[in-house]
């Protein structure tokens, strides 16, 4: 028997709900106890989440089990998003189970490089004000598409609130953030926003063409 078929018959021991000694698991296997408490300890530290101790026995919680699921970037951002409204309820068995799955999603998620400056640190918690930041996203969408510029009241670091006149190229989700990434009229210069810390977003009249040193294009080969 491979270790992973042993492993995964533990598993299935351990759902049962009896309490199962390492001795009784060993002899099933037909290992040495030593090896099973090895075992035991690679499930843990898997997220497998059993409870138990040597010399007494173990079980293994009720749980569901999902099987490997692929999900497109648009069904992210909205388990995401729906994590984020969790989080900020007053129940907190709901709130400490959103931030637990989130945290699960999280390390399932293949690695990002994101900006290391402050403005990239979560702002009060990492859900902060998710879900109204989302609520800006499919009028920051439409004027992407539209190449329509946009007003937008922002928090910027140190909790400094500024107006500001862009143009929006593109949105970009990074695990529970949302950024825009646009040129910015009054520091006529690229600037990455944060979608959470926008405070109100508004189509503006005038619509923009692409100009040389302005366009997304521009930016991704700085």
């Amino acid at each position: 028997m491979t270790r992973s078929d042993r492993l995964f018959n533990i598993m299935q021991m351990l759902r049962s709900g009896a309490l199962h000694r390492a001795q009784d698991i060993a002899q099933r296997m037909n290992v040495s106890v030593r090896t099973i408490y090895r075992d035991i300890d690679c499930l843990v530290a898997s997220g497998v989440p059993i409870e138990g101790s040597r010399g007494i026995g173990y079980h293994a919680l009720d749980v569901i089990t999902l099987p490997p699921i692929t999900l497109s970037q648009s069904e992210l951002e909205v388990l995401n998003l729906g994590l984020a409204i969790v989080v900020e309820a007053t129940d907190p068995t709901l709130r400490a189970a959103a931030e637990s799955l989130a945290a699960k999603i999280e390390s399932a998620l293949p690695e990002r490089s994101v900006d290391t400056a402050d403005a990239w640190k979560f702002a009060r918690s990492p859900f902060s004000d998710a879900a109204r930041g989302f609520s800006f996203v499919p009028l920051i969408r439409a004027a992407i598409k539209a190449k329509q510029k946009l007003q937008i009241t922002y928090n910027s670091k140190g909790d400094r609130i500024t107006s500001r006149a862009v143009r929006p190229l593109q949105m970009e989700y990074w695990g529970r953030v949302w950024t825009l990434t646009a040129w910015c009229e009054a520091r006529a210069a690229f600037r990455v926003f944060r979608v959470d810390l926008i405070q109100n977003a508004e189509a503006r009249p005038e619509m923009f063409v692409d100009e040389v040193g302005k366009r997304l294009s521009d930016h991704l080969s700085l």
